[in-house]
């Protein structure tokens, strides 16, 4: 019984935005405005990683992350991000893009981070850690053009499998375009508009690594506030349910 067919059951309701999400929106703007201020790394669209002392630790250790990686990609079955959080398939997200999540918003998913020990050590690591995953863009692979959720976070990519022919697999963040090269650290804004291409024939894949941003009051208080909030939000919380769902199914087809 192939997955896609255990998979295959009538899907929930969208959920109801609370109003407090709704309200949360809107005044998102605001709330980035004062986090921006409260910064004490900046407000670029691109960051020098060496910002970031940490960075330094994983791009040390990138070939073991790899081989963890390039395992998983062998042997795991990896769900398409769309499937697992509905947000990104509204926006329009390819269905080439996987995730293997090792930790989603402060919640850790212990047999994922069983498999990557390495990798989910080095991620426990980074100070203020929000999540961390293995991105993974198949050939042909387009992110349309879209924010993250807030200013509180700061994502990093490390690059652990970059095509041949990095020219052709690239992101717009703002008015940059960056490259990934394997072995280095990518440190960004999500909150600026971003576009990814993989224009290639081949996978890339990416650590990527979100943790919170380094603020002075009032803004530290603010973002941690809105964190926790989103946290216990629908748009966590049903992309949490999917994924436990997903691995029940994967375990049962497994036998597990």
């Amino acid at each position: 019984m192939e997955l896609a067919a255990e998979l295959q059951k009538p899907k929930s309701k969208k959920p109801k935005r609370s109003l407090l999400y709704r309200t949360g929106k809107k005044l998102r703007p605001w709330f980035d405005d004062i986090l921006a201020r409260s910064s004490l790394v900046g407000n670029p669209p691109v960051f020098d990683r060496e910002t970031f002392a940490w960075t330094a630790d994983l791009e040390r250790n990138w070939q073991a992350i790899r081989q963890e990686a390039l395992q998983v990609l062998e042997s795991e079955e990896i769900p398409v991000l769309p499937d697992i959080s509905p947000d990104h398939g509204r926006l329009g997200a390819d269905r080439k893009w996987k995730s293997y999540f090792l930790y989603g918003y402060g919640y850790r998913v212990d047999a994922n981070c069983e498999k990557c020990p390495v990798t989910a050590q080095l991620a426990s690591r980074v100070p203020g850690l929000n999540s961390a995953f293995f991105s993974i863009l198949a050939p042909g692979a387009r992110i349309p053009r879209h924010r993250g959720v807030t200013k509180g976070l700061i994502t990093c990519h490390l690059g652990v499998k970059v095509p041949q022919d990095w020219n052709s697999v690239r992101m717009q963040v703002h008015d940059q375009f960056v490259h990934w090269h394997e072995g280095g650290c990518l440190v960004f804004d999500d909150t600026y508009h971003h576009e990814v291409w993989n224009e290639t024939d081949e996978t890339r894949v990416v650590l990527l690594v979100q943790f919170e941003r380094s603020m002075r009051n009032p803004g530290k208080t603010i973002g941690r506030a809105f964190m926790a909030a989103v946290r216990r939000s629908p748009f966590v919380q049903e992309a949490r349910r999917n994924f436990l769902a997903w691995q029940g199914a994967q375990n049962r087809i497994d036998g597990h």
